[in-house]
C-alpha cells in the first residue's frame, strides 16, 4: 500500500488510534509495536471493537478486507501526517524547549483562540507517536496549528520537523534536561537548536526568541524573520510587577502597554507569558483580547498550580524537573512571604552520569535558605539522606505527610514525573 491509497483511507475516516482501549466505531487501528507489546495481535480485536481497518505490518494478522499490510506502521504513521501537513496551507508553529514548551503552548493557545480556529497537541504527545497523532487530528477547517516537540537524543527534533514542517517556532530555553540522552549542555542546545536550523533553510521561517537568553540569539541567527521577546530591547518588553504567589507583569510593545495579572506560580513564567503575547501580536490579535486570554487561563495537570486545603497552601508544579526548573522554583519559592515554608522535592530523572553532581548541587543550594522542613524522595537523593528528611519512593511520603498537620503553611511539591510526587498531596 502506497501512501496516496493509505491518504485515500484517512480522508474517508479521519480518526486514528493506536490504542484499543481508546478506540471508537470507524477510527482506523494503527497496529504499533512496542519493547511489551506487538499492535499487530490487537487488529482483531481492533475490528470487531469497530475500527474501520486495522494497519499492520506482519502479514499473519491479516483479516480479509479489513486489513492494509505496510512495511513498517510507525513509519507509515509519520509519513501519513507527514502528507497530510503538506495538503494544509496555513502557519505551523512548533515550540520546544527544556523547561515550560508546555505551559507556553497552552498559553498560545489560549491566545489564538481568541481569533482563529486552533489545532494544539493535547497532554503531552510531543513525541515520535504524539507528533503525528496531533497532525492527523488537524481537520480541513484549521487556521493556525500548534506543535510540541519533546527529545532526549539528537536528531530527534530534526526528525518532528520533517514531518511537521513548522513555519514558525520556538525554542523556550535550554537547560540541564535528558542528559542521558544528550550528554552535555551542549548536546542540549545543539538537539533543541533542530528547531532553529529547520526554520532557517526555510525562505520564509519565524523564530520567536527570548532575548535575554545570549545562547538563542545566537542560535537564531540567520532565519529570515526573528520576533524578540524579553525583559528588555525586544519587541515585546515585559517586567514582572509581582510574583507572590501569582506572576503580575507589565507588558509594552513599543506602541502599547498594559499589565497582565496571570494565574501562574512564579516568575520563572514570565518567558513563557511573554512568548504567548509575542505570538498573538505577530498575528495581529489585539492586546486586550491577549491580556483576557492570559488571566483567564488557569494551569492544570500539576504545572504551576497553587491549591488551598484548609489553611494550607500548596504550590503543585510536579510535571516534571530538571536542575535549571528546580532552582528557578525554590528561588521563586524562597522570596515568597509565607508563615512557614515546606519543601516536597522528588528526585530528577534521566541525569546519567550527572545525577549525584546535580543533585548534590541542588542541596548546596537549598542550603542558602532556612524553610521550616525539606523533604525529599526518590533513590537519586539517597545520598543525602542525612541532610534532609529523606523517603524512597511519594507512597512512604504521601504516609508521612498525611500524619502532620502543618497550619498555616505554604507547600511547594515538585519533581520529576517518574516520582510521582502528586500522589503526596492526593
Amino acid at each position: 500500500m502506497n501512501i496516496e491509497e493509505l491518504y485515500k483511507l484517512y480522508l474517508q475516516f479521519p480518526s486514528v488510534q493506536t490504542d484499543t482501549r481508546k478506540l471508537k466505531r470507524g477510527d482506523l487501528f494503527f497496529a504499533l509495536k512496542g519493547p511489551n507489546f506487538n499492535g499487530n495481535a490487537f487488529a482483531q480485536k481492533a475490528i470487531e471493537a469497530g475500527a474501520k481497518c486495522a494497519i499492520i505490518d506482519e502479514k499473519e494478522y491479516e483479516v480479509p478486507n479489513k486489513t492494509f499490510l505496510v512495511k513498517d506502521v510507525l513509519k507509515a504513521l509519520q509519513q501519513l501526517a507527514r502528507h497530510h501537513r503538506r495538503q494544509l496551507n496555513i502557519p505551523f508553529l512548533a515550540i520546544t524547549g527544556s523547561n515550560g514548551k508546555t505551559t507556553t503552548k497552552e498559553l498560545i493557545h489560549a491566545v489564538l483562540s481568541t481569533s482563529f480556529k486552533v489545532y494544539t497537541t493535547e497532554g503531552n504527545l510531543n513525541n515520535h507517536i504524539g507528533v503525528p497523532l496531533t497532525i492527523l487530528k488537524i481537520k480541513p477547517d484549521a487556521e493556525i496549528a500548534v506543535i510540541e516537540m519533546g527529545a532526549n537524543h539528537l536528531k530527534e527534533i530534526e526528525s518532528y520537523c520533517k514531518i511537521a514542517d513548522p513555519t514558525h517556532g520556538i525554542i523556550t530555553n535550554c537547560g540541564k534536561a535528558h542528559l542521558v540522552g544528550f550528554g552535555s549542555l551542549e548536546g542540549v542546545k545543539k538537539a533543541k537548536g533542530e528547531l532553529f536550523d529547520y526554520l532557517r533553510q526555510r525562505r520564509d521561517g519565524t523564530a520567536f526568541v527570548m532575548w535575554d537568553y545570549d545562547y538563542l540569539q545566537e542560535m537564531s541567527k540567520g532565519i529570515y524573520n526573528i520576533i524578540k521577546y524579553g525583559t528588555s530591547d525586544a519587541d515585546i518588553n515585559g517586567r514582572i510587577l509581582a510574583s507572590d504567589p501569582f506572576l503580575k507583569l507589565s507588558i509594552n510593545d513599543h506602541a502599547h502597554h498594559t499589565d497582565i495579572n496571570t494565574q501562574l506560580v512564579g516568575g520563572y513564567n514570565l518567558p513563557n507569558v511573554l512568548a504567548a503575547i509575542a505570538v498573538g501580536r505577530e498575528m495581529k490579535i489585539g492586546l486586550p483580547k491577549i491580556k483576557q486570554a492570559i488571566e483567564n487561563y488557569h494551569p492544570s495537570n500539576s504545572r504551576s498550580q497553587l491549591m488551598q486545603k484548609g489553611s494550607k497552601k500548596i504550590i503543585l508544579d510536579a510535571y516534571n524537573a530538571n536542575p535549571s526548573s528546580m532552582k528557578a522554583a525554590i528561588e521563586n519559592f524562597a522570596n515568597m512571604e509565607a508563615y512557614k515554608k515546606v519543601l516536597m522535592l522528588g528526585a530528577m530523572a534521566e541525569m546519567g552520569a550527572d545525577s549525584e553532581l546535580e543533585h548534590q548541587s541542588l542541596i548546596d543550594f537549598l542550603k542558602k535558605y532556612n524553610w521550616q522542613e525539606v523533604v525529599l524522595v526518590g533513590k537519586a537523593f539517597s545520598p543525602f539522606k542525612s541532610e534532609f528528611r529523606y523517603f524512597e519512593n511519594s507512597e512512604e511520603a504521601k504516609e508521612w505527610f498525611s500524619k502532620q498537620q502543618y497550619d498555616n503553611t505554604t507547600i511547594l511539591v515538585k519533581g520529576s514525573r517518574s516520582t510521582q510526587m502528586e500522589k503526596v498531596i492526593g
